[in-house]
């Protein structure tokens, strides 16, 4: 594992609980905290960053594992009549929509022209309550999909030390986030014990003869052939990229479970 790990995140994401989480878990290995802009995903990683909370869509040449959902409101003065309600529908309500979101490029100003009774702003349910409006107050709006949180990285940042804190994220325990096979060496694990009860089945009174155990004991089935370890992603559901659209390699497939090819970012 590696020295450091540097992971950023969006406005309205707070990597805390995971970040105590972390240092609890590996104390040797140094976790940096850095905040972006929402736009700056990419020239962030492209930088000293390993990891990035960001919000979708991402480029479709980054990893992501969608973690959750963010509600979408709708920002607007208390004594707005769009306030008694527990749900507002912007297509029936008569009143102006400043910007429709999801994330407004410049929240401060936008929610300076709420404030300033110009009309309604539509933004994630964190930004807003990361804003911090005395004045304002925001309710669900109807029928949106909300936006959508992601851990994003780059295959070339992928190392042992970024699948352990996607464990983190992810709610792994300390018992099996580490020393646990994954990936092709689980496969391998679990064709090596179906080997093993095989070559005892076919063994007799436990001599290796030739339609046992074989040379290796435990390399070989009943019927005297090698076994052969199942390939990770040779199902229908496999490995490989997905789309920007939440998507990303299923963990525990493709290039993220093997050796990885060089270190972390912090570390060089």
């Amino acid at each position: 594992m590696t020295a450091a790990l540097t992971i950023a995140f969006v406005p309205g994401v707070s990597p805390a609980k995971w970040a105590r989480v972390w240092r609890d878990r590996h104390p040797s290995i140094e976790l940096r905290l850095r905040p972006i802009g929402s736009d700056d995903v990419d020239d962030t990683l492209a930088g000293e960053v390993d990891m990035v909370f960001a919000r979708m869509p991402v480029s479709e040449q980054h990893n992501a594992i969608p973690l959750w959902t963010e509600t979408a409101v709708v920002a607007m003065p208390k004594d707005s009549p769009l306030a008694d309600l527990a749900e507002v529908d912007l297509t029936d309500a008569e009143v102006h929509v400043v910007d429709a979101g999801p994330v407004p490029a410049d929240i401060a100003a936008a929610l300076d022209l709420v404030e300033a009774n110009v009309g309604v702003v539509v933004l994630p349910q964190s930004l807003f309550r990361a804003a911090s409006r005395k004045d304002l107050v925001a309710r669900p709006l109807f029928g949106a999909p909300g936006t959508q949180i992601a851990l994003v990285w780059r295959d070339e940042d992928a190392t042992e030390t970024t699948e352990e804190f996607i464990g983190v994220v992810r709610g792994r325990t300390a018992n099996s986030s580490r020393n646990q096979p994954t990936g092709t060496d689980r496969d391998v694990e679990e064709a090596l014990r179906a080997a093993r009860a095989d070559s005892k089945a076919g063994g007799g009174s436990g001599e290796s003869g030739k339609g046992g155990a074989g040379k290796g004991g435990a390399g070989t089935g009943s019927g005297g052939g090698k076994a052969k370890a199942k390939s990770p992603g040779s199902g229908k559901s496999g490995s490989g990229k997905k789309s920007n659209t939440g998507k990303g390699p299923t963990p525990g497939r493709g290039k993220m479970r093997g050796k990885p090819s060089r270190g972390s970012k912090g570390n060089r």
